[in-house]
């Protein structure tokens, strides 16, 4: 558990919120060798009762339109694959794995099958195995799918599915402070800047706690608006309600089921033991109150349900087993991750937006922020594009496969 005040009054490092981005850029900053300095890591709610990180679906895909983003993905696949060698061979730490049963994106339309064509071209380019199946070739492969109203199928079955965030998420918390990381419980209510108003100089805790920063990080998930604010800044990241739900059939089927994308946006997927999770969002779906996690009872009878017993007639009886609302950490200015520093204010740093791909992001986000901090720049892999600046100058990178 984290301490509830911290040992010192300066850190070199203050990582505002303590989720997976959070957990992700302190661990990379014990393990980059040329840093040596304090880091504090404040969360508002070290249970994470209602984090995006634990409400997450802990999935994993290529499947993106943007190849940056697929290269974010695979550096994921790869060190999860080999966590326990990249944890510095600690033998506590279990090596995790991809449950490879993939994504599959359905287009019942020329317009989005033609967008599924255009991404696999960028998928395979940047090393992804991304096929395109038709819906003869997609009835073979899985017979238990209505495909009357589909023209095509795009799937890839290479470190694609699901995997144990939050084992992932556990041993970044635990490694990191064994490394000298602190946690505190708090809230940050304040970002002061300094006299000249060209630096954060410290922040301010709810209890009235001043702690001086060289650099402070903006990993609050859905409350980045907030945080941001506090230091005179902006930036378009909101909270959107998303449900899951996990149900039994009654009939299971004898094969996995790959998390399928449905056109009406329902999505859905194998959980293993005869059980299934899906998701999916009302038809609007506005920003909410950042402490809204009420469940939208009616939106699983009237929507949810009818759309996954149509696309596999198979789950006519299926029975909910336990359901949640979580929020994703909505970018409205193009779905993307917003990473690094503000022009205006050097010594803050961004690390928001992911709009969903948080967990399978996190890992080379996590690493990028500890380059930037540890040395003013992105070295493993360039996550340039993804900077502030895109939004001062109105150039969105859109990212176009959000779910």
């Amino acid at each position: 558990m984290p301490a509830n005040q911290p040992s010192r009054q300066n850190y070199d490092v203050v990582i505002i919120g303590g989720g997976i981005m959070g957990a992700s850029t302190a661990w990379f900053l014990t393990d980059t060798p040329d840093f040596d300095g304090t880091v504090l890591v404040v969360e508002r709610d070290p249970s994470y009762a209602t984090a995006s990180t634990t409400h997450t679906n802990s999935c994993m895909r290529q499947q993106f339109s943007d190849p940056l983003n697929v290269q974010i993905s695979q550096f994921a696949a790869a060190f999860i694959k080999d966590l326990r060698t990249n944890m510095g061979g600690d033998e506590r730490v279990p090596n995790l794995s991809v449950q490879n049963f993939g994504y599959l994106y359905l287009a019942d339309n020329e317009g989005f099958a033609d967008v599924l064509r255009a991404n696999q071209k960028v998928q395979l380019a940047a090393g992804a195995q991304t096929q395109l199946l038709d819906a003869s070739a997609l009835k073979a492969a899985y017979p238990f799918y209505q495909l009357d109203d589909i023209i095509l199928g795009s799937i890839n079955r290479k470190d694609e599915g699901f995997f144990d965030g939050s084992t992932l998420f556990d041993w970044w918390r635990r490694q990191s402070r064994e490394r000298g990381v602190e946690y505190v419980r708090g809230e940050v209510v304040a970002v002061n800047r300094d006299a000249g108003g060209q630096r954060v100089a410290s922040v301010t805790l709810g209890d009235g706690t001043v702690l001086g920063c060289g650099q402070v990080v903006n990993a609050a998930g859905p409350r980045a608006a907030l945080v941001a604010k506090m230091a005179g800044l902006s930036v378009p990241v909101e909270p959107r309600k998303r449900f899951t739900w996990v149900f039994k059939a009654e009939n299971p089927l004898d094969q996995p089921l790959p998390l399928t994308i449905d056109p009406s946006g329902v999505h859905f997927r194998e959980n293993g033991g005869g059980t299934y999770m899906a998701g999916g969002h009302g038809d609007v779906d506005p920003a909410v109150d950042f402490d809204d996690f009420a469940m939208d009872f009616n939106l699983w009878e009237s929507h949810v349900w009818p759309v996954i017993a149509t696309r596999i007639p198979q789950f006519e009886a299926i029975k909910v087993q336990s359901e949640w609302a979580g929020h994703y950490a909505y970018n409205t200015f193009d779905q993307n991750a917003i990473v690094g520093p503000h022009p205006e204010l050097p010594n803050f740093i961004f690390l928001n937006g992911f709009s969903g791909h948080g967990l399978q992001q996190s890992a080379a986000m996590g690493r990028g922020t500890a380059e930037w901090l540890t040395y003013g720049a992105f070295r493993s892999l360039d996550l340039s594009p993804l900077r502030y600046e895109r939004i001062l100058r109105g150039q969105p990178l859109w990212e176009r496969a959000v779910i």
